[in-house]
């Protein structure tokens, strides 16, 4: 043997820096688990949490001889979710038709003449109305506003105009725009204001795009595409993997000088 050639490493020697290789690559690998195992954990709780919570609603309506743990030994999970849309699918056709027309213009009527629960109602029935009509602009943009102080840009929601009556008490000639400014990270949540149309810059971004970026607190940037996506999770993976071979591979010794 040569006096620059390195002895192999026997399999029950590790250098002084397997340790630290090993927690490295075990760092890495658990958190490319996190990354991968997380959304989807939590999509799928949140979908049984909403599962769960439509046929407790829904259960007690349903007669026990047409419930489905009547006649098996165990629940059927969304049972309660069916016949809910079943029922909203059929609410919706007879109310198409004259005589369902009838019975809903007969009930807001009866409704109307209650003084606290018709604020209620007209409120609650213009904000459903708004947000899911086919043909509705609401929400559906997004802008950026300057927003706490200026020189500090926040993201808005853009909603619809005034009303006739409202526009002509806002000060100023030009034309305002009410919008709706979600807190982070729960977007539900925020400020509603009503604010000058060349105060707003439309930017080009979904608003699920938008939702993202708000409840990430900016950590997840829009525009971020699968395939980047799927090369940081093999970035990390290749990471770890050079970080496991450097801890098994032996150094190199000083070549001898003579």
């Amino acid at each position: 043997m040569t006096s620059n050639q390195v002895p192999p490493v026997s399999s029950g020697e590790l250098p002084p820096d397997a340790p630290r290789g090993l927690m490295a690559r075990f760092r890495n690998y658990f958190l490319t688990g996190l990354v991968v195992a997380g959304p989807v954990a939590i999509t799928l709780y949140l979908t049984w949490w909403f599962v769960n919570w439509v046929d407790n609603l829904v259960r007690p309506f349903v007669p026990t001889a047409y419930r489905p743990e009547t006649y098996l030994p165990f629940g059927l999970p969304g049972s309660g979710l069916i016949v809910a849309v079943i029922a909203l699918t059929l609410l919706g056709f007879l109310t198409a038709n004259l005589i369902g027309r009838t019975l809903v213009d007969l009930g807001e009527r009866l409704l109307g003449r209650i003084p606290a629960v018709r604020a209620i109602y007209r409120g609650l029935k213009q904000v459903f109305e708004t947000l899911f009509s086919g043909n509705g602009s609401s929400f559906r943009r997004v802008g950026l506003v300057e927003f706490p102080s200026p020189g500090m840009w926040s993201i808005v929601l853009i909603s619809q105009a005034p009303s006739a009556e409202l526009a002509a008490s806002l000060p100023g000639a030009e034309e305002h725009i009410s919008v709706f400014l979600p807190c982070a990270p729960n977007p539900t949540t925020g400020f509603f204001f009503y604010v000058p149309k060349s105060k707003i810059i439309e930017i080009e971004m979904s608003t699920e795009d938008a939702a993202t970026l708000i409840m990430s607190a900016g950590v997840v940037q829009p525009g971020a595409a699968d395939q980047k996506r799927a090369a940081a999770l093999a970035g990390v993976a290749n990471a770890a993997r050079i970080a496991s071979q450097a801890s098994l591979q032996p150094a190199a010794a000083p070549a001898k000088v003579e």
